[in-house]
């Protein structure tokens, strides 16, 4: 152990010694923890960070949606086209409104290239 190890845990047992840890929240009531086994080892600090910050589900699926969307963009014909940057659209839509009760202004288009483009490194 090193110094600053060993200083850290001298001061909680003196702070658990002179019931410093008593009045917090949840004192003596179990821990809920949260079922994260679906989430991959790694990126389990990362989707614990973005759900803290307040970053939802719904968010993360339809802005997935909106990435798979683009890519089909880039690979299709014509034909498919039209009904693609329809649901591109429509997702596009959604997750504006998703941001909109939430109070964050997503109407810069540099903003939102820059978000998709780091969402989809993200998910590589």
């Amino acid at each position: 152990m090193d110094f600053f190890q060993i200083l850290s845990e001298d001061r909680i047992k003196k702070a658990y010694q002179d019931g410093e840890f008593d009045s917090l929240p949840g004192f003596g009531k179990p821990m809920q923890l949260e079922d994260l086994s679906g989430i991959p080892e790694d990126m389990r600090m990362a989707y614990k960070i973005m759900k803290n910050a307040g970053y939802t589900e719904d968010e993360r699926r339809i802005r997935q949606e909106m990435l798979n969307i683009e890519d089909l963009l880039k690979k299709c014909d014509d034909n498919d086209r039209k009904n693609l940057q329809k649901k591109l659209n429509e997702k596009l839509l959604r997750f504006n409104q998703l941001m909109a009760k939430r109070g964050v202004k997503t109407n810069s288009s540099m903003f939102k290239n820059y978000e998709l483009n780091l969402q989809r490194k993200i998910n590589k």
